[in-house]
């Protein structure tokens, strides 16, 4: 038995798709695409809590990065059995996701990865400046000010649909994070080496979705990361931060159905959509 239990949350039958979440939120971050594959039919979607996040207690010490991707990858069996699987992951889950498809590139269908953490040292980023292309005061006000920070810290447009799909997909999070575990991770953030030198031309179909105005983890480096894979589709949305599928919803929607797809039918089409 994998030690800490992984907290799960499945739906669905079909071809499981494992969700990995970021640093800082949970599970609940997904579940805004969860109706999209639920729609699409034939995916058993897998949401985990990882260590220190939503209800999956934390890792004991050092519980930095690397034991948070040794745990991921120990939870493997638990969580998808020994089929074959797609992984999504955002944010630090996306270089999670990496990691773990790194290990045994044989198993992996396909991964989609949103806002993905190319490399976890902020100073080795390339990142643009932080901006807000649409301020909303008026809502900020109206909000309890931690909660407003929390939005404000990272939406590109603010705006109130913007703020009520924050306040269900991100703040949950936010608020049953370990800070324990949080300091611990942040104590030891640091994958190295990092997967990419082994994946020896992984060609099941891969999306990478990066936004613009995004000051967390930039777009340019996902660009490097994207070119590693000869199935990689690309896709640098304009109007959108960190939280991606949250910013642009049905651009996001319609690159991961169709990314689906390809896993389906076995079709690779790589590009890069503006």
């Amino acid at each position: 038995m994998i030690d800490p239990e992984p907290y799960l949350v499945r739906r669905g039958r079909g071809t499981p798709l494992l969700f990995v979440h970021g640093n800082g939120v949970d599970h609940r971050v997904h579940l805004e695409l969860d109706e999209l594959f639920e729609e699409l039919g034939g995916w058993e979607r897998i949401h985990v809590d990882l260590p220190g996040f939503g209800r999956t207690p934390a890792l004991g010490e050092p519980g930095g990065l690397p034991e948070l991707a040794d745990w991921l990858a120990a939870a493997l069996p638990e969580l998808v059995g020994d089929a074959e699987y797609a992984v999504l992951g955002s944010s630090l889950g996306g270089l999670l996701a990496r990691d773990l498809v790194a290990r045994d590139p044989g198993r992996c269908l396909g991964m989609a990865l949103l806002v993905p953490v190319v490399d976890a040292v902020r100073a080795r980023r390339t990142l643009p400046p932080p901006v807000v292309l649409r301020a909303d005061p008026e809502l900020l006000a109206s909000l309890d000010p931690e909660d407003a920070a929390e939005y404000a810290e990272m939406a590109v447009e603010q705006s109130r649909e913007g703020w009520e799909r924050f306040a269900r997909a991100v703040l949950p999070g936010v608020r049953a994070a370990d800070e324990g575990a949080m300091r611990r991770l942040g104590e030891h953030y640091e994958l190295a080496p990092l997967p990419d030198a082994g994946w020896g031309g992984f060609a099941r179909p891969v999306l990478i979705v990066a936004g613009r105005q995004d000051a967390v983890v930039g777009f340019e480096d996902q660009e490097r990361v994207a070119s590693m894979f000869p199935a990689a589709r690309l896709a640098v949305l304009d109007r959108a931060g960190h939280n991606i599928h949250l910013d642009q919803p049905e651009r996001v929607r319609a690159l991961l159905a169709e990314w689906a797809d390809r896993i389906r039918t076995g079709r690779p089409g790589p590009s890069t959509t503006p």
